[in-house]
């Protein structure tokens, strides 16, 4: 009778629903399960012999929540905030009648219970948790821009309290099973074997069948409804705060609190359609999708190594070589002994390389001092490292990764000098973040086995790495690539050889036009403050100085001797060259560049010159403005790396910029946000942002040929 789940009696009047989605791994609410889970609760509410229900899982976990990716082809297919509201009080209409239904059900939430999950336990009168650390529960939806549809936002106040249920709903963070046990999120903790019994023995012990908000004279736990003074001013507060976090780009935090306290100060039913309102708002609007679409399920499809050639076997890196020992070397052999590799880190003297693993060593001690970490633990991590000069202890490596300066001769030296003691399998992988790697191959013997592998300081903390096909790589070497991350569980994309690849390049745009800014006589305030209220992490004079200003220096420099008079510099060149040669500004490293940072540990501050160098115009431009510049050249750019084959996917081209170079996450990434805006409208934004600052932002004849067609960089649904 039913696919998804498993209905029961036993002898006591006990009906046991056992859900367990058919093809899927975990339990997730689509329409005919939850049809099949309506029908089921009707047929236990209409038989006399029944005299409980209890809800459980099949699978290892109690329910996961909605199928994201139907929630982001519902935004693709153009549903509207009614149409949305309408999926939202479905299942609150589901959950309701489950909470009402005369008979009392208990939940036995035999493992993890997300999102729509956790609801459907909250609508239950009695809930049995599993006293096991995997068995979180919690409402994550405002991570996907989303609120909880499903009554999340109404019972929770009325469970545990107004301002400590905003607090739970906006973070969304998952809660452990003795913290929800706490909180009132759940009444008993139980062996996860013993869930189902434990349930039972509630339900026989003739409960009442009612919600407490159902019953009369309930008030909200913790100082009354919504309209008492103190949780109106703690709105308040939060309203604000919450502004001042999101710069108002992610809409969830506010919807969440409109609808916790609207819909606490009316009836429960009521306050479940001012939910459903807010959701239906949410679930219509683009951020919802973007953040659903990258961040979850393309995000989920490259993390699962959705673009290693599928021919290939599978590949596992016991023995790393690294040659450099500098930040970069030494992240990445802190993070591959983590993974169980050994690891030879070596440097041009034993005190370079020694430093090198005393890298290691002290980001270890933080997890002991803070008892993450045993020092048993600390040490046999520190033994896998293995600091030398000695190039023959790289016999024996399945992979060697390349981690010195940026200088084409000295990476040459050491490719050589690791070729002699490799066996002809070995991966060769350099690091470069900007040289391109069918040039750099050419020192190699076997340039099918090289490759870039590009990680992001600082390693142990950045997701992304970076893969970069040269000409002549071989498909093995990119899926041992692939392999190599998988087992850093870090996110990879993959993209073509090209002077900066993909997130250099992109990123360069992005300092590039603070800069450029600046010169223009915007003042430095405002470039840093519009780069971060678009969403950027930070302005784009400070990550120039952060990376240094010498770097930029010294990467156009090279590439101008390189590409002769084909090259043009970019628009911060005039600065960047002032800065370096007249003004001996480099940047962070040198203890001045933009920003002064003072010795005395004081925050840094934009350097005072500035005014002089660059003295500001009398009129200054809108924020908006400012922000649509730095959106735009970074999107531009990213459409030319699809345009020239330096990106093969959008959700990579995505994903990277997200994760790699800080672009908004609300926008779901560069691409995403050519989509958003809308492609026609993004070239005729760039058309006149051409004439009004100049050529690097006119749009190609691929592009404009593209938006004439509506084509943008995702399929529309079928």
């Amino acid at each position: 009778m039913y696919q998804h789940l498993r209905y029961a009696v036993d002898a006591d009047g006990i009906a046991t629903l056992t859900l367990d989605v058919a093809g899927k791994p975990m339990n997730v609410l689509e329409p005919v399960f939850n049809a099949e889970l309506a029908a089921a609760v009707e047929a236990a509410v209409a038989d006399p012999a029944v005299k409980g229900i209890i809800l459980t899982s099949g699978k290892a976990a109690f329910v996961a929540g909605a199928d994201i990716k139907e929630l982001v082809e519902a935004y693709d297919r153009g549903i509207t905030p009614l149409e949305a509201a309408g999926w939202s009080q479905a299942l609150s209409r589901l959950y309701r009648r489950i909470e009402t239904c005369g008979k009392p059900v208990a939940a036995a939430v035999n493992g993890l219970a997300l999102g729509g999950g956790l609801e459907m336990a909250l609508a239950c009168h009695y809930r049995v948790l599993a006293d096991d650390p995997k068995a979180v529960v919690g409402l994550p939806e405002v991570k996907i821009g989303l609120l909880p549809g499903a009554g999340g936002t109404q019972r929770v106040p009325r469970l545990i309290g107004v301002m400590a249920a905003a607090k739970l709903l906006t973070d969304g963070n998952p809660i452990a099973p003795a913290e929800a046990k706490k909180l009132g999120l759940v009444h008993e903790l139980a062996p996860a074997a013993e869930v189902v019994a434990r349930a039972r023995a509630w339900l026989l012990g003739t409960p009442e069948a009612v919600a407490p908000w159902d019953k009369k004279g309930f008030r909200i736990p913790g100082g009354g409804n919504s309209l008492s003074p103190a949780v109106t001013q703690t709105m308040l507060g939060g309203t604000a705060l919450i502004a001042k976090m999101t710069l108002r780009n992610y809409p969830a935090p506010q919807e969440i609190l409109a609808a916790i306290y609207e819909g606490c100060a009316v009836p429960f039913d009521k306050g479940l359609q001012v939910e459903s309102k807010h959701f239906g708002r949410l679930l219509a609007g683009p951020v919802a999708r973007n953040l659903m679409r990258t961040m979850f399920v393309n995000k989920g499809l490259v993390d699962k190594l959705s673009r290693r050639p599928a021919d290939v076997a599978k590949w596992q890196v016991k023995k790393l070589g690294i040659l450099g020992a500098g930040m970069m070397g030494a992240g990445i052999a802190h993070v591959s002994a983590l993974a169980g590799m050994d690891v030879v880190l070596i440097d041009s003297t034993q005190a370079s390389a020694e430093k090198g693993k005393a890298y290691s060593a002290k980001l270890l001690q933080k997890e002991v001092d803070r008892g993450r970490r045993k020092e048993e633990s600390r040490d046999a991590m520190l033994a896998r490292i293995t600091p030398t000069t000695n190039y023959a202890l790289l016999k024996g490596c399945e992979l060697v990764i390349e981690a010195v300066f940026e200088d084409r001769n000295i990476k040459a030296d050491v490719t050589a000098k690791t070729e002699a003691v490799l066996g002809r399998d070995a991966v060769f992988a350099s690091n470069t973040s900007s040289l391109p790697i069918t040039g750099l191959a050419k020192a190699c013997k076997r340039p099918a086995n090289f490759i870039g592998i590009h990680f992001f300081s600082p390693v142990e903390k950045m997701p992304l790495v970076e893969i970069i096909k040269g000409k002549r790589t071989s498909a093995e070497t990119v899926a041992r690539a692939l392999d190599y991350v998988g087992q850093l569980r870090k996110t990879p994309i993959v993209v073509n050889d090209s002077r900066g690849f993909f997130t250099s390049r992109v990123f360069g745009t992005y300092c590039a036009e603070g800069v450029r800014m600046l010169e223009e006589g915007i003042t430095p305030a405002l470039i840093e403050n519009a780069g971060r209220m678009a969403g950027m992490p930070v302005g784009p004079l400070a990550v120039t100085d952060e990376v240094s200003i010498e770097l930029h220096y010294k990467v156009q420099k090279q590439t101008a001797v390189d590409l002769g008079d084909k090259y043009e510099h970019s628009a911060a060149w005039p600065v960047v060259r002032h800065f370096v040669e007249d003004l001996q500004r480099l940047g962070r490293k040198s203890g001045g560049g933009f920003y002064d940072y003072p010795t005395d540990g004081s925050p840094k501050r934009l350097w005072a010159g500035l005014a002089q160098e660059y003295p500001p115009a009398a009129v200054q431009p809108s924020v908006a403005d400012l922000r649509e510049r730095l959106l735009h050249i970074q999107a531009l750019e990213t459409a030319r790396c699809v345009e020239e084959g330096v990106l093969e996917s959008a959700m990579e081209g995505d994903l990277g910029s997200i994760l790699g170079i800080g672009f908004p996450a609300w926008a779901g990434g560069a691409l995403s946000y050519i989509d958003t805006v809308g492609i026609a409208q993004f070239v005729a934004d760039c058309e006149r942002l051409a004439k009004r600052h100049g050529k690097r932002f006119k749009p190609s004849k691929w592009l404009k040929e593209k938006a004439a067609r509506g084509d943008g960089f995702y399929p529309k649904p079928v």
